[in-house]
């Protein structure tokens, strides 16, 4: 290689050899690269049949126990219950149940604000 770079007027360089072997550099000429493409289509699969119902019962779990916590706020500890029901309410909305976590975060609203605006001047 050394005649061939001589050849065409090339002064070339070797690199200096930090105490590695011969073996060393034999194995140094034979790296290569191990990869698989990755595109999105690989990322973004389609769930299993039961995949996806787990995730809708999952969703949903989220929107009724703010609607219960949400009601449980006109009975008792308002301020409390209501607040949970609307903090349940976004999770629910963000994880997809769009109407229980609307619901949830409406009846927890009002039950606040019943509590807090019309309940000491009744």
């Amino acid at each position: 290689m050394d005649e061939q770079n001589n050849e065409f007027g090339r002064n070339v360089q070797k690199a200096p050899n930090h105490g590695q072997g011969r073996s060393r550099d034999l194995e140094s000429t034979r790296n290569e690269e191990y990869a698989a493409e990755f595109t999105a289509d690989d990322y973004n699969k389609a769930l299993d049949e039961d995949d996806i119902r787990n995730d809708a019962e999952t969703n949903t779990t989220y929107g009724w126990i703010g609607i219960a916590l949400s009601i449980i706020a006109f009975f008792m500890w308002p301020i409390i219950m209501g607040g949970a029901g609307i903090i349940l309410g976004f999770v629910s909305r963000s994880r997809g149940a769009d109407t229980l976590g609307n619901i949830a975060i409406a009846a927890g609203a009002i039950a606040i604000v019943i509590t807090l605006f019309i309940l000491p001047f009744v």
